[in-house]
């Protein structure tokens, strides 16, 4: 029976995941945990006083009961945090550090409650599966508002959607390769219709490292748009206040072109190590213009004194000058 239920879930699943559709939602936790309980081994459900299950809109009221325990939907700390592959190339990690630094300021001031989180190469599952790693993909770099940093005093392990509810604000993807992976739209296994459809983050970024350029996409009632960029040849990101790019220069030692945020008015957001070397290069320069201008101030009375003397080896009073009548 249990498995006669879930293949009754499979058929159902089809309508896109939404955060904003408090109707669904319910539906949805419903249906995925007589899903997730159909692959367990240790628990069983029974349901009383059946509807028509051949109905999906019948399952709204059934009663679930345990027999024994009933089972539960896995969290962060149940599910896989790794899935065995290894980074792609160097730049991958120094990306995701410059994305996360540079930013920071700005989230702060966007959430001076702290209510905010980054997951930088971390899972996001948006679907109860077996094995779970079906159900899960790996941005290289998300940012979600208006969560807490912390889950019961411990750093998220990856971030599980049906628990936490709040899709990511923007996703990015760092490509490799052709890109054809973070463009594939193929129901329930293409990365773009899991964002689209599933986890909906408001913006989508492709960054295709070898070509050096960044397509961004927006969810317009529920599909993604892609974006036209600005005059200065950046992605406004609205709701963050900031704009998205590419930027040619180096850091941590390599010259390269980088995706970086600017504000909006086209200021470059920089890295803690950039600020620290700019405060240090503004103080060396203040430095540099007080010196100056205390050797102007003795260079003056060096001249003044010169004077004096002169006036004085001609027998005349520095102090008491003649003034002639106008």
């Amino acid at each position: 029976m249990i498995l006669e239920i879930a293949r009754v879930y499979l058929s159902f699943v089809n309508p896109p995941y939404s955060p904003h559709r408090e109707d669904f939602i319910e539906l949805s936790d419903a249906l995925t945990l007589i899903f997730f309980a159909a692959f367990s081994r240790r628990n069983f459900l029974r349901y009383k006083e059946s509807p028509d299950i051949k109905n999906p809109q019948s399952l709204r009221t059934m009663t679930i009961t345990p027999t024994h325990t009933l089972a539960q939907l896995p969290d962060h700390t149940q599910l896989p945090c790794e899935d065995g592959e290894f980074v792609k190339n160097f730049q991958e990690h120094p990306q995701s550090i410059l994305l996360t630094d540079s930013i920071a300021p700005v989230l702060d001031r966007l959430h001076p409650d702290g209510r905010y989180d980054i997951g930088q190469d971390s899972g996001i599952y948006w679907k109860v599966t077996h094995p779970p790693l079906k159900g899960c993909v790996s941005p290289d770099w998300f940012y979600v508002p208006n969560i807490p940093p912390l889950l019961n005093g411990q750093m998220r392990r990856s971030y599980v959607l049906w628990q936490e509810r709040i899709p990511p604000a923007i996703v990015l993807e760092f490509v490799s390769g052709s890109g054809a992976e973070e463009r594939d739209r193929t129901p329930e296994t293409g990365k773009f219709w899991v964002y689209e459809t599933q986890i909906q983050p408001e913006y989508y970024g492709i960054y295709e490292v070898r070509r050096e350029r960044v397509e961004v996409y927006r969810l317009v009632n529920g599909r993604y748009q892609r974006m036209t960029p600005n005059e200065r040849g950046h992605f406004p990101i609205e709701s963050m206040g900031v704009e998205l790019g590419i930027w040619q220069g180096v850091y941590q030692n390599h010259d390269l072109p980088w995706m970086r945020w600017w504000d909006g008015e086209g200021n470059l957001l920089l890295a803690g190590a950039e600020r620290a070397e700019r405060e240090r290069l503004e103080k060396e320069q203040e430095r540099e213009r007080a010196e100056r201008a205390e050797l102007g101030e003795r260079q003056a009375q060096a001249a003044l004194q010169q004077l004096r003397d002169r006036l004085m080896a001609r027998g005349i009073d520095p102090d008491n000058l003649p003034t002639e009548d106008c």
